[in-house]
């Protein structure tokens, strides 16, 4: 049982959840499916199913037989706790679809499939983005994937994309339409895209590691044109076999420029490394999440 102090951020998951399912139920059935587009997932492979048999397998049936069978697999390997979140999801995301194949007969964008498609794609990734932000699930390849990745060094991003470009190839099989295909790998792409910004933020955020002799120089001067604290630790360059200090500097990316001009302007020679960050918490960047 969770502690008194985190049944809160127990219950603000669950909420969170419950929003991107509702998103991505919207997107699916509201956009992209009454549109005949196909997307990547169990979703896709549900949807191939209702399309083939012509509607007499509606896709909430497979979805949810589907991943009955897969939970069943994965619980013995993965466990209750790390799926707990993946049945909630499962479950209320079967209701949601639906409800929302009852209310969605046709497109809410008529006479546009493409722009349909996208739409249907951010809401989706929108959606799907919400539900990996609170640790949840909506089952499906994310399972296999998971269960794959508990075996074999895999990425769990690369083993989706395989995934999703794998069923969406497969339309061809069932429309016969290269256009599909194409239409399927950009809704793919735009929720890819989509759930990375949620997950990851639009704040993203920048580490600098500056090798400089004139370190000091360079210290004061973040700290005083750029109002930004920064660390120095003891360095040895093993060429020259000398003392130095290395500065480092968590920034917002939109600092970056200002980074560089102001030590161009102290030391041009100076070496600089710059990586993205995926997170900074704490005082002047994003508070920290719970």
């Amino acid at each position: 049982m969770p502690k008194r102090y985190l049944k809160k951020f127990y219950v603000k998951d669950y909420v969170i959840i419950l929003i991107g399912l509702i998103l991505y139920a919207v997107g699916l059935i509201g956009f992209i499916k009454t549109g005949g587009i196909v997307t990547g997932g169990l979703a896709g492979v549900a949807m191939l199913v209702e399309y083939a048999t012509n509607g007499k397998i509606p896709l909430q049936y497979t979805y949810f037989v589907v991943n009955f069978i897969l939970l069943t697999i994965a619980l013995k390997v993965l466990g209750f706790k790390f799926l707990s979140k993946t049945i909630f999801g499962v479950l209320v995301l079967t209701l949601l679809i639906s409800l929302c194949q009852i209310i969605f007969k046709e497109p809410i964008i008529k006479g546009e499939p493409l722009m349909s498609a996208i739409i249907g794609a951010m809401m989706c990734g929108a959606g799907i983005g919400l539900v990996f932000s609170a640790n949840g699930s909506t089952g499906g390849t994310d399972i296999v994937v998971a269960l794959i990745n508990k075996y074999k060094n895999i990425s769990f991003g690369r083993g989706m994309m395989f995934c999703d470009f794998t069923i969406i190839c497969c339309s061809y099989f069932v429309f016969h339409d290269y256009q599909k295909i194409i239409v399927g790998i950009i809704v793919m792409i735009v929720m890819t895209y989509c759930i990375d910004l949620v997950i990851n933020g639009i704040r993203q955020s920048v580490q600098f590691m500056i090798f400089s002799d004139k370190y000091e120089i360079i210290a004061d001067a973040i700290n005083r044109e750029l109002h930004r604290g920064c660390t120095l630790l003891d360095a040895t360059g093993w060429y020259s076999k000398k003392s130095t200090k290395v500065i480092v500097l968590l920034a917002k990316r939109n600092e970056s420029l200002q980074i560089f001009r102001l030590i161009k302007s102290i030391d041009d020679k100076a070496f600089i490394a710059q990586a993205n960050v995926r997170g900074v918490y704490g005082e002047g960047f994003d508070s920290i999440k719970s």
